[in-house]
């Protein structure tokens, strides 16, 4: 917690993070913040406290971009929403307004806080390790909700390297080494000694450095841990292609590592009592139930496809012949109708088919005459809420009201008696 006083409060909206409508709030100043602000994306710019005075900080070049995401807190028992830069400036948005001048109370979420440095200090050590022992340099990074990825510079990582990283940083974690942080004048001349992508064009007053003791120097926006003893664990998930020859390694550290443990025993134990065996037989018991369900889906679409042949067998051995065909069923699927209209022939007959749940979506198919499949495609596809295309005498598509079948049905009987009075 931290006191300290509103400077500004001004009307603005906020737009959500997962899209939708804007929030109406209102952007808050304050004399000085223990909130870190989002650095807005791929933003190489670093943020380093510098001193009372409102809300203010220095922002040093990062020798990576340092997109970490942005705390939150309450002022007073005002929720901060979000926390952005403008200029020196952090922004607080809140949902209620905060009169100027009034001395208050800023809490921080820890919980988030401390994930953020556990995740942002492991990616400095993976990136300083990466690049010592295989010369794998870190070209970006992203700290995501349930993972951080690093994006080294290298087409490719075997499993190998993978796991002498992995025990490396750990090794390094055991040992306790501190993590310091320095702020410089810009103009000193040990700051050309610390690796960085130059002073962003908004840089205000000194630049900071996150020095991880004998592995890694490097001017840093972001909230670190005081000792690597604090990220307890990391653990590398693997490597995945990135862009333009380069690749993503994906790593959980310190708290990640204890939830992730979490979850993958209750799926675990979730799976033991479904399968009735234990985690060592689970991926074989699963393997035999997918070729059994493989084995399943053959014989019920060879099923299908006999029920489709009787069906048409049916209607044609029938004395009289009828020029309109309807037919429903829950069970099917495009070739069980296709089927249908191949075994009656659809010169002289029209066929309308549907396949799926009466209050759901589903198939259908028109099929007969070319000249009234062309006519009336488009027109039974609107009468059921669905879309479709034909050619050659055949229409078919997706249906979303499959319970206007009747009012198809009565369409094509119209058409068909103006077609033929006499039928």
């Amino acid at each position: 917690q931290f006191t300290t006083r509103v400077v500004s409060c001004r009307a603005a909206e906020l737009r959500p993070e997962g899209g939708g409508e804007p929030v109406r709030g209102f952007q808050v100043v304050l004399e000085d913040t223990i909130l870190f602000p989002e650095g807005g994306g791929q933003v190489r710019a670093g943020l380093g406290w510098a001193g009372p005075g409102r809300g203010r900080f220095g922002a040093g070049g990062a020798d990576v971009p340092c997109p970490q995401p942005d705390d939150r807190g309450l002022i007073g028992d005002v929720p901060v929403l979000r926390v952005t830069r403008r200029g020196p400036e952090a922004l607080h948005f809140v949902p209620a307004a905060l009169e100027p001048g009034a001395e208050v109370l800023l809490s921080l979420d820890w919980e988030r806080r401390f994930d953020h440095m556990q995740q942002h200090s492991g990616q400095h050590l993976i990136s300083a390790i990466a690049e010592q022992m295989f010369g794998f340099k870190t070209t970006s990074w992203e700290l995501g909700h349930q993972r951080t990825v690093i994006e080294l510079d290298t087409p490719s990582v075997t499993a190998e390297q993978v796991e002498a990283l992995e025990k490396s940083v750990n090794e390094k974690i055991r040992d306790r080494v501190p993590v310091t942080v320095r702020e410089l004048a810009a103009d000193d001349p040990e700051v050309e000694t610390v690796r960085s992508r130059g002073l962003p064009d908004d840089h205000v007053g000194p630049v900071r450095v996150v020095d991880i003791k004998g592995i890694d120097s490097n001017l840093c926006c972001g909230t670190h841990v005081s000792n690597l003893s604090d990220l307890q664990v990391i653990k590398l998930l693997g490597v995945e292609k990135g862009k333009k020859n380069k690749t993503n390694l994906v790593f959980l550290a310190g708290n990640r590592v204890l939830k992730s443990i979490e979850q993958s025993h209750s799926t675990e134990k979730a799976l033991t009592s479904l399968l009735k065996n234990g985690p060592g037989e689970h991926v074989e018991a699963v393997r035999r139930l997918q070729s059994s369900v493989k084995l399943l889906q053959k014989n019920n679409l060879n099923l299908l496809r006999d029920i489709a042949v009787l069906i048409a067998r049916d209607f044609k051995s029938k004395p009289a012949p009828r020029q309109l065909f309807v037919l429903h069923r829950k069970e099917g699927d495009s070739e069980f109708m296709n089927i249908i209209a191949n075994e009656i022939g659809t010169e002289e007959t029209l066929l309308f088919l549907t396949v799926g749940d009466e209050k759901e979506a589903g198939l259908f198919l028109l099929a007969g005459p070319v000249e009234a499949v062309e006519n009336l495609g488009p027109r039974v596809a609107e009468l059921l809420g669905g879309k479709g295309a034909g050619k050659r005498g055949r229409f078919q598509g997706k249906a979303a009201k499959m319970s206007r079948r009747g009012e198809v049905q009565a369409l094509l009987q119209e058409f068909l008696s103006h077609q033929n009075p006499e039928a």
